[in-house]
């Protein structure tokens, strides 16, 4: 059973000889020869690390086409990188972060292909395509960038710095009001008239999705960082971007919180435990777990705008956002229906094409409000297979590098449990909001897995495959 759990996770897949039978792999190292001339590309993990911090400096403030031309530079520039590689390194597969991850993006990016190719709507396909595209080489740039301490924390330190300005500029909102720019709220609801902030980002669902990282990290942060000061700060960061998430009123985003400190607490109390006596090891997760229902429940009970918004989820066709959802769901089951094989290509030029078939009257809608159904109806049964597949691997990978690193006592391994647990929060708020293809949330999903993606170690090699040292010297 453990052999066919390790197949299937790729967690024994020799990457050294997959390297040299893919066609794909000869190209690695034809730029070499340039790259030991040239000047500027010495400092290619610092130009890389700069590019990536244009992005997640500039997210929350910029057009989406601004966005999307610096994913293109970061996609370009891992392209650079990579041709310029130096193949003759031992350590190769370490420097370029190649990882069973990498693989299963690719299968994955391989079937957008196809869905692509066969779509009815080629030309719409092809736009949602080469966003992905775009999203899945920034991943492998920060995959690979990433596998330096130094450059991971850096990053992250970037992320938070400008979330905090966000959430305070949220809060703000708050205290002095802000005019809603759609109509988020039920207008029969007894929150019609609160406030829900956007901060710069515009939507208070799309807040909460970017915030959702944030807040983990940053209690990360709190263990991470050496220093009072640094500690002091991370506190407050994690404190102010709870804050604004709650003040955002998001049920999505208040879902995905709720399971993302649950999973960050179960794992730092694993985390923990290695040096606690046996009965407090017993004792740790129910305690965890009572702590947290008891929290929740009190909150809800007595903060009475939370308890109306919590109820609300409740309340079936009765609340206009339900309704509206609901209707979404039912039009996209039909489209899944219609091409449930490949689907109809990806993105949502494709979906806005698509949709209006068989949309509910009056219920338009730019995506499907599902990461799964969304996933199903771009590139059908395959597709989400090989998402789901590919969520296997990246929580697998996660979970052995954490046990890896709780072993060295080291403190990277706080920043692996926040990306673990902001992935688990972020799928939670995916089922039903559309925010997670959103440029200023998307790129926080793929940062978060080039995280894991860049803790991965190579698994030592068979006996019997290994070079004879004799040969080796």
């Amino acid at each position: 059973m453990n052999s066919l759990w390790q197949t299937l996770t790729l967690a024994t897949i020799p990457l050294h000889q997959w390297r040299r039978t893919s066609y794909l792999y000869h190209l690695v190292g034809l730029l070499q020869r340039w790259r030991r001339s040239s000047w500027l590309m010495q400092w290619g993990d610092e130009l890389g690390f700069c590019l990536l911090a244009l992005v997640f400096g500039l997210a929350p403030f910029v057009p989406n086409a601004l966005i999307g031309l610096l994913l293109f530079a970061c996609g370009g520039y891992w392209a650079l990188l990579t041709l310029s590689d130096e193949t003759e390194s031992p350590t190769i597969a370490n420097r370029n972060g190649l990882t069973p991850i990498h693989l299963l993006i690719l299968l994955y990016w391989g079937i957008a292909t196809v869905a692509t190719a066969v779509s009815p709507v080629k030309m719409a396909a092809f736009a949602g395509w080469s966003k992905l595209t775009l999203y899945l080489t920034a991943f492998a740039l920060m995959a690979r960038i990433l596998r330096s301490p130094r450059w991971r924390s850096y990053l992250i330190t970037v992320y938070l710095h400008i979330s905090l300005i966000v959430s305070v500029y949220g809060i703000r909102q708050w205290i002095f009001g802000a005019n809603a720019l759609a109509t988020w709220v039920d207008p029969e609801s007894p929150l019609a008239k609160t406030t829900r902030v956007y901060s710069f980002l515009g939507n208070p669902n799309l807040l909460a999705g970017y915030l959702l990282p944030a807040i983990a990290l940053s209690v990360a942060a709190i263990f991470a960082w050496r220093g009072w000061m640094p500690k002091l700060l991370a506190g407050v960061m994690a404190g102010i971007n709870t804050a604004c998430l709650v003040l955002t009123f998001s049920r999505g985003g208040w879902i995905g919180l709720v399971i993302s400190m649950f999973v960050l607490f179960v794992l730092l109390m694993y985390w923990w435990s290695i040096r606690w006596p046996q009965p407090w090891r017993s004792l740790a997760i129910p305690t965890l777990l009572g702590g947290l229902a008891v929290f929740v429940f009190l909150a809800v009970m007595l903060v009475d705008p939370l308890r109306d918004r919590v109820f609300s989820i409740f309340a079936g066709r009765g609340d206009s956002s339900n309704n509206f959802r609901l209707n979404v769901w039912a039009a996209v089951i039909e489209m899944i229906r219609d091409r449930p094989i490949l689907g109809i290509g990806p993105g949502n030029t494709a979906f806005n094409k698509i949709y209006p078939l068989f949309q509910r009257p009056r219920f338009n809608a730019l995506s499907a409000y599902c990461i799964l159904l969304e996933i199903s109806v771009e590139t059908g049964f395959v597709g989400l297979c090989a998402f789901l597949w590919l969520l296997t691997v990246i929580f697998n990978q996660g979970w052995v590098q954490l046990q890896r690193l709780r072993q060295l006592g080291s403190r990277e391994g706080f920043w692996l449990m926040a990306a673990i647990a902001t992935m688990a929060g972020m799928l939670g708020h995916g089922l039903v909001d559309t925010v997670w293809y959103r440029p200023e949330v998307s790129t926080l999903w793929w940062l978060m897995v080039a995280i894991i993606a860049s803790y991965y170690t190579v698994p030592p090699r068979p006996e019997s495959l290994a070079m004879p040292a004799a040969l080796a010297s």
